[in-house]
């Protein structure tokens, strides 16, 4: 992965300074003490499991909500368990998605076993070979602004592979309660506009 790694806490500070009405979703584990670490937000849908799965959360907000710009922060495990979901989205194609991947080359909630990326498994190729419009690796807090500039108006789906440091930082936890972190982002969803109805 090369030797410029990035601080991960103050990387995704940077990624949400002056978010807006940004939705992110964050992914299990480090991802979501990361931003919750950025601060709470109502907007924020943190994943206290569901491996695998959060990408997949961020298509079906995206295309339920094609007037929002979407974010999911998640780890290169979780993207690696769900690496299915980059053939989904590109058949899909939301110009309103995109997926940051803050890769360690670790599995950080599991004891640190070493994760595929650091065999050399291609994050970028695969989502290009899935036909994201826009995919590349960041590795410089300085391009954190450029990559920030990319949730608010890139024409998706981007995939962002983020390099960070594998080093182990205190744990932020914010709301824990599923039940109620969903009912917080509805009600936030719809005072910025009207939630779309449930199907019958």
């Amino acid at each position: 992965m090369g030797s410029l790694m990035l601080d991960r806490r103050e990387f995704v500070r940077q990624l949400l300074i002056d978010r807006g009405d940004l939705l992110v979703v964050s992914g299990l584990g480090s991802a979501t003490y990361d931003v919750g670490a950025a601060g709470d937000h109502p907007l924020n849908f943190y994943l206290w499991g569901a491996m695998g799965g959060t990408a997949m959360i961020g298509l079906g907000l995206a295309l339920a909500r094609p007037d929002r710009r979407v974010a999911v922060l998640t780890g290169d495990g979780d993207m690696l368990m769900g690496i299915g979901s980059l053939a989904t989205i590109g058949v899909k194609q939301p110009k309103n998605l995109a997926i940051v991947v803050l890769d360690n080359a670790h599995y950080g909630e599991t004891g640190m076993q070493a994760s595929a990326t650091q065999a050399g498994i291609d994050l970028i190729a695969m989502a290009l070979a899935c036909r994201f419009r826009r995919a590349t690796a960041i590795s410089r807090i300085e391009d954190a602004a450029g990559i920030r500039a990319l949730l608010h108006s890139g024409e998706g789906p981007t995939l962002i592979n983020a390099h960070i440091s594998s080093e182990d930082v205190p744990r932020v936890l914010p709301l824990r309660d599923g039940h109620a972190i969903k009912r917080r982002f509805i009600a936030a969803l719809d005072a910025n506009g009207r939630v779309p109805a449930p199907a019958p």
